[in-house]
């Protein structure tokens, strides 16, 4: 037999752990998945001393197109994800213009993604208070969930949900059989105190985070949980970033509530913002040192977190500039460093886990039955990974438009050799090698009557 691409001794992470197996490809899809498999294939790939990871699932990235290119864009936003052993992105409905809230801005979105995404990819469409009657032709054209906002989005045309449209929104939700994710901080706290800062004067980078604790971050997701208790509504918390956060999402006795944190809050302390500056400006913002250890020992003891995502969220660098800390323009830039970040927190951190992490446990959440693991019938989404490589992150490394992150100088392990996107590799020994070929990815859903 002659497949079209076979992978040869590599170590592959597998849900239940790590084997050294060969892996057979055909029309994109795994086909064989064994040791010593017999064949040949009309392309072969030596993978000894490298790790299999199925390919990255990032469920939240902002590629801001279209509209505003300018700040990113698919064909350099997915060059970065492939770069760090992406295959699969899900892109938010904010930050372009015009933003995903109907039929025919997802239609816009959707033509510019199949022109330059190199990955497969995933649409958000937005829960906002002007959108409610659109939700029914956002579902029927295959967005994988609704994204509302609690607190300010900071787009003029992307209004926070208030009580009233989230309550309706994930009634609508539930009845389509889509998840609502939420950007989950007490609207009216983090407004009023940051007033009070500007009023006063106090503009600087830590009046920035005294104006977004960690209560209004706990308050909202208390809130939402009622909320999605009370209409049956799947609900996703974007974004946790605090051991205070995590243990409000938790939930035992119900499977609707799940919740992301980003390597960012494991990785960065609010020290870190004076000295890295606004390409460490985010909401929610970074946390203490003190915190971040306890996120990190619960996290490390109890595996409490549903999966990590980037949040990448670029702009250019004129709105990264400024001395008021509340003007200038937040989100990080890190879809290409996920990878390598979840590797490289803890040595003792299983690589079934950081593959689950990264990939699988957002493909099962979110009904996307193709992807996230490595085992036959799935689609052949790969990462090869050299997995005890140690290397500088330096600025010429990334592939994204501006190449702003907070970890430039910071030390990973585990370089990306190889992304290979439905059996077509995409990116090679830190270069671009493949031509867009995105296709859209819709989740598997039922819809409730009623």
């Amino acid at each position: 037999m002659a497949w079209d691409l076979l992978i040869r001794n590599g170590q592959c992470v597998l849900r239940e752990g790590v084997r050294q197996l060969d892996l057979a490809i055909e029309d994109g899809k795994i086909v064989a998945l064994e040791a010593g498999l017999r064949g040949s294939a009309r392309e072969e790939i030596d993978a000894a001393g490298l790790h299999i990871f199925p390919g990255v699932i990032d469920p939240h990235v902002h590629f801001n197109e279209p509209g505003r290119t300018d700040w990113e864009g698919f064909a350099t936003g997915t060059a970065a994800l492939a770069a760090g052993g992406g295959t699969c992105f899900f892109d938010m409905p904010l930050n372009s213009s015009p933003p995903t809230l109907d039929g025919p801005s997802f239609d816009l979105k959707l033509e510019a993604a199949k022109r330059s995404s190199l990955t497969d990819f995933a649409v958000w469409g937005g829960l906002t208070p002007k959108n409610l009657g659109s939700m029914e032709e956002l579902a029927e054209r295959g967005v994988i969930g609704f994204k509302a906002f609690m607190s300010g989005s900071g787009i003029d045309d992307f209004e926070r949900a208030d009580d009233y449209t989230l309550y309706r929104g994930m009634q609508t939700a539930a009845r389509l059989g889509l998840i609502v994710a939420v950007h989950a901080e007490n609207d009216a706290m983090t407004a009023g105190l940051a007033a009070e800062a500007i009023r006063e004067g106090r503009t600087g980078w830590m009046d920035y985070l005294r104006s977004r604790p960690v209560i209004a971050e706990v308050e909202a997701i208390t809130r939402i949980k009622q909320l999605a208790a009370e209409t049956n509504c799947n609900v996703h918390i974007v974004h946790v970033s605090s051991e205070a956060g995590a243990w409000a999402s938790h939930v035992d006795d119900t499977a609707l509530v799940s919740y992301e944190t980003c390597p960012h809050y494991f990785l960065l302390t609010e020290e870190d913002l004076p000295r890295i500056g606004a390409r460490a400006k985010c909401a929610p913002p970074l946390r203490t040192q003190r915190d971040v250890n306890a996120f990190q020992d619960l996290f490390f003891r109890t595996g409490e977190i549903s999966f990590v995502a980037s949040d990448h969220s670029p702009a250019p660098a004129s709105m990264k500039q400024g001395e008021d800390a509340f003007k200038i323009w937040g989100g990080i830039a890190g879809v290409q460093s996920t990878l390598a970040a979840m590797i490289s927190i803890d040595p003792a951190l299983p690589p079934a886990s950081i593959a689950n992490y990264t990939s699988g446990a957002a493909a099962e959440r979110f009904g996307v039955d193709s992807k996230g693991v490595l085992d036959i019938g799935f689609d052949a989404d790969i990462a090869l990974v050299d997995l005890w490589h140690y290397f500088e992150l330096t600025r010429d490394m990334l592939l994204d438009r501006h190449k702003l992150s907070p970890y430039v100088g910071r030390q990973f392990r585990g370089l990306v050799k190889r992304t290979i996107s439905r059996g077509q590799t995409i990116f090679l020994d830190g270069k671009i090698v493949g031509k867009p070929q995105g296709k859209l990815v819709k989740p598997m859903r039922k819809e409730r009557a009623g």
